[in-house]
């Protein structure tokens, strides 16, 4: 891998896997080759489930999955929200595990989801759900767009984690959010993810 390769970038195999989820692969590739800049919306179940989290919590999981796990599928972020790509049902798992381990939206905090400590409702997009992607190319502005990749696809097979994985993370990033600090965050938007570590 060269060093000056942008993990924020789609490679052209990321955007053939990317189209393979639609319908008609080759339109998608076709109006992106048009417009690179143009997001578009593709179908969760077949090629891929998407958890969506509140931006905040998404970025603890994420960082929980580079920290100390195995990292990450693709990820993107859209109109304030985490989108973690994720293998084929994962939407219809991951909820019930979450509820399984007491972890859920009536888990833990006694049904009070916005107390420290809890798992935020997590969206669970599969089969019959859509989502929109960010374009493969960043904006020219990325400063006024409301999407970007975090870890685009550069692959025709990424790897992506299952629901015990999401499970695992989200827990983490639950256990994290509790943990008190006098330090200012670091600046979280610089955060760069060493993809040659996915699995």
């Amino acid at each position: 891998m060269s060093s000056g390769w942008n993990a924020s970038h789609v490679t052209p195999d990321g955007a053939a896997w990317l189209a393979s989820a639609g319908t008609y692969p080759r339109s998608t590739l076709s109006l992106w080759e048009e417009r690179p800049d143009a997001p578009i919306v593709l179908p969760c179940g077949a090629v891929f489930d998407v958890v969506s989290a509140p931006s905040v919590f998404g970025r603890r999981m994420l960082d929980r999955l580079w920290d100390d796990g195995p990292g990450s599928g693709p990820v993107a972020e859209f109109r304030g929200r985490m989108l973690l790509f994720a293998a084929p049902g994962t939407a219809q798992r991951l909820p019930a595990l979450l509820e399984w381990e007491e972890w859920g939206a009536h888990g833990r905090d006694g049904g009070e989801t916005g107390r420290a400590g809890a798992v935020p409702p997590l969206l669970c997009h599969g089969t019959g759900d859509a989502v929109t992607i960010p374009a493969p190319a960043e904006v020219a502005s990325p400063s006024r767009s409301d999407s970007r990749w975090l870890v685009a696809p550069d692959t025709r097979q990424p790897w992506l984690p299952g629901p015990e994985v999401l499970l695992w993370a989200a827990v983490r990033a639950a256990r994290s959010a509790v943990r008190i600090s006098i330090f200012p965050p670091a600046d979280q938007g610089a955060k760069v993810y060493d993809v040659s570590r996915r699995r």
